[in-house]
């Protein structure tokens, strides 16, 4: 009895995570944690108009607690790893549920940031990827040399080059499309919907798109201006 009953505590977990509601929550619960993550990293990143000073200030205070610095970037590292299972998963599973496809397509009630879902989370992935080899590792860093310490040097320097811009740029348009939407479906990935109220989280989602693109990429736009020097 007592091996039975521990084999089904075992199978629930497991069969609750394979079905789609499973993948839905832990694509919900992870996307919280990026998604507060993202507004973080943004308010960092803007005190670069206060100075070299005060960014560099911010970098040094952040290496100097080493616990807090790794514990977020495994907590991170877990999150975008379950992120992407769910979404593969689900991608999966929505395409074996039509494996024929449709003889037309129309989308007459999605918006372009739910149909690019799927694409745009590979594109961020990639860009995640040379993020960090960017600004942190400072193993790739067009414009000039990477100075280990100096945030200000490493952000104005790398964003006078064009292309880096503009892919920053790209890439910002496509976390603001992608989080707004996940944003406005996360509560009802959690089974909370109701008529009065989705509609209104929607438009704060689409605001708060707008608003983090707009915070993001004002930096490489303002340093391509001449603003930040």
């Amino acid at each position: 009895m007592a091996t039975s009953v521990i084999g089904v505590r075992h199978e629930r977990p497991a069969r609750f995570l394979a079905s789609t509601n499973g993948k839905k929550i832990v694509m919900a619960v992870t996307g919280v944690i990026l998604f507060a993550f993202v507004i973080g990293h943004m308010l960092g990143n803007l005190q670069v108009y206060e100075g070299p000073e005060k960014i560099n200030a911010y970098g040094r205070f952040l290496k100097s607690i080493p616990e807090l610095l790794w514990g977020v970037r495994v907590t991170l590292l877990i999150a975008v790893a379950l992120h992407i299972w769910a979404t593969i998963g689900l991608a999966l599973r929505n395409n074996s549920a039509r494996p024929k496809g449709y003889a037309r397509k129309t989308n007459t009630v999605s918006s372009y940031a739910s149909r690019t879902m799927y694409w745009s989370g590979p594109l961020l992935f990639c860009f995640i990827v040379y993020h960090l080899l960017h600004f942190t590792a400072g193993l790739v860093h067009p414009g000039s040399d990477f100075v280990e310490g100096d945030v200000y040097h490493n952000m104005v320097s790398s964003f006078q080059v064009w292309y880096v811009s503009a892919w920053y740029i790209f890439s910002m348009i496509l976390l603001g499309l992608h989080v707004g939407h996940g944003a406005s479906s996360f509560l009802q990935s959690l089974g909370f919907n109701h008529p009065r109220h989705t509609p209104v989280i929607k438009r704060a989602a689409a605001i708060f798109a707008v608003l983090l693109i707009a915070g993001f990429i004002s930096i490489p736009v303002s340093v391509l201006t001449g603003l930040i020097k």
